[in-house]
């Protein structure tokens, strides 16, 4: 079943219609996770659409796919450009953005290097990822009995396809059991981030988020929250984090290109802070959405206008 009002992706290089963007079943992604990802956000502005970081996000997929010897056909400037002129075709003011580079139809087995490789992109209308509401009062998430995978497992720096069966697992659990999301440890018992999402916890007034060796994907957002909090005035750290230091947390929340800046009320039904956003948190997010909705200057040059 298509989006609502679905228009067309490009698919290596040609704009085909939604429904025809196709692939074989025996394609090399489909039974063993081969491809790379990124999800971006296109905001509506005052001087018109703009896609947030979009540099940064074509970076981190061109270094996706070395990780894992997929060379891609196009380059990065051609990948940038295709992106934008999706975003005219389909006539969107805002949208969500999904470039995605596969193994497809070649031959069957774990070797991938006989497989062709495909590069698509598609946008498409998608509001916020845990609900608008929650960038006030925030989500409830659980702690997950899943981990995430050892150092020297996946490459975590990758944003493959196949990292995210973890992922999934963590998601699927956590609305199981009547929470919004999950926090996933490291194979140390260490704060990682959430299944789809990174991390940051304050005390203090102090900024704390995991470092990148506890397997987490280190987010473009992240980035940004990282710069514009010590523009703040904060002081920022990466840093292990221990489970029970979710608990006595002043305040956590989340960030992604889906999540944004979005608050945790608790952890494991034990209340964080005041149980909603806190004040620093509502700092961070007023400077993240004044750069994305072009209120505020632009002075990072992090907006690319469609």
């Amino acid at each position: 079943m298509a989006f609502p009002g679905a228009g067309p992706i490009w698919f290596d290089g040609e704009f085909v219609p939604w429904e025809e963007a196709k692939i074989h079943v025996l394609s090399h992604v489909v039974h063993y996770g081969s491809g790379v990802f990124e999800g971006i956000r296109c905001y509506k502005t005052k001087r018109g659409p703009a896609v947030f970081r979009l540099d940064a996000h074509m970076d981190r997929m061109f270094n996706s796919a070395k990780i894992y010897r997929m060379p891609l056909s196009y380059t990065r400037e051609q990948l940038i450009e295709a992106s934008l002129e999706t975003i005219r075709r389909n006539n969107l003011e805002s949208c969500y953005i999904r470039p995605l580079a596969f193994r497809g139809y070649g031959q069957i087995g774990v070797n991938p290097l006989h497989c062709p490789v495909h590069v698509v992109i598609a946008v498409w209308d998608w509001g916020k990822y845990l609900g608008p509401e929650a960038l006030e009062q925030g989500v409830h998430v659980r702690v997950s009995s899943w981990n995430r995978g050892a150092p020297n497992t996946f490459p975590s720096l990758a944003k493959a396809c196949g990292n995210y069966l973890n992922s999934q697992l963590v998601k699927m659990e956590a609305l199981a059991d009547g929470y919004d999301e999950g926090i996933v440890l490291d194979v140390n018992g260490y704060v990682s981030e959430g299944s789809g999402e990174n991390i940051f916890l304050i005390k203090e007034e102090g900024v704390i988020t995991p470092p990148s060796s506890t397997s987490l994907l280190p987010g473009i957002t992240r980035n940004s929250v990282i710069v514009l909090a010590r523009e703040l005035g904060y002081k920022i750290s990466k840093q292990q984090i221990p489970r029970e230091a979710l608990y006595i947390a002043d305040e956590l929340f989340f960030t992604g290109t889906a999540a944004e800046v979005t608050p945790i009320a608790s952890v494991d039904r034990i209340q964080v802070g005041s149980g909603k956003r806190g004040p620093i948190t509502k700092r961070i997010q007023d400077a993240l959405f004044g750069i994305l909705t072009g209120e505020v200057d632009d002075r990072h040059k992090w907006l690319t206008y469609v």
